[in-house]
């Protein structure tokens, strides 16, 4: 299966009920979409580089704008990613800069909760700078079609008495969004990422990819907004 079938999939699938994966209330509550490219120029290598400062530009954009979360960035090409080496290529060529997930950037300790009915696939603290630092994987079994939701740069503590196997039910709360040291030394949010082949992997997949692999990677990874249905909130 491919993103496009996985479309179609889901679009043949009227009686799905999909659970929020954050809680948000649209008629109390505002998502502001936010912008990593270079077209954002208050977003500075200067603010990029350092985490506090990071966290500060975040916190100050989402009150100024009266949001509850910021949101976006599926199949963005990013100019953040600078600031660590994990996505460093061999060549230039090859650095990753594409994001294949969604990003809800919020307070530390908002609660996660799954879409769908799942099991946990494996899980892992990658705790390199700029990685997902604690990180989740669910397997998705439905209506005959397997997936996997990936939730990264969450709190360590939502590993302890974590096991492969363990059936989590759509809407139960297994995660929060991380603190800085926990999460890989970004500003506290959410990367939310759907994954149609693991590939082999366990508790790690990219989220980020190169532009010469843009296509395969994203023919893998379908947009997260077709379970979150949340960006038509953000302004």
């Amino acid at each position: 299966m491919d993103s496009n079938s996985f479309y179609f999939w889901l679009s043949q699938q009227p009686q799905l009920v999909i659970q929020p994966v954050v809680a948000f209330n649209p008629q109390r509550e505002k998502l502001l979409a936010l912008d990593f490219t270079e077209q954002n120029k208050a977003l500075t290598i200067e603010i990029i580089e350092d985490t506090t400062s990071f966290s500060d530009y975040i916190n100050h954009t989402l009150n100024t704008a009266g949001a509850l979360y910021g949101i976006g960035g599926y199949n963005e090409h990013r100019t953040v990613y600078a600031r660590s080496r994990v996505f460093d290529g061999i060549k230039d060529e090859d650095a990753r800069c594409i994001h294949l997930g969604v990003d809800i950037w919020g307070k530390a300790g908002t609660e996660v909760s799954a879409p769908l009915d799942a099991t946990v696939h494996s899980f892992a603290f990658n705790d390199a700078y700029g990685d997902y630092g604690a990180t989740i994987i669910l397997s998705h079994q439905i209506a005959g079609a397997q997936f996997y939701s990936l939730y990264g740069h969450l709190a360590l503590k939502n590993l302890e008495n974590l096991a492969e196997g363990k059936f989590i039910h759509a809407g139960e709360q297994f995660a929060h969004f991380g603190e800085p040291a926990e999460n890989g030394q970004w500003p506290p949010h959410l990367h939310f990422q759907l994954i149609l082949n693991m590939e082999n992997k366990k508790g790690d997949y990219p989220g980020v990819c190169s532009m010469a692999d843009r296509n395969t990677y994203l023919e893998n990874c379908p947009d997260p907004d077709s379970l979150l249905d949340l960006l038509k909130w953000a302004k």
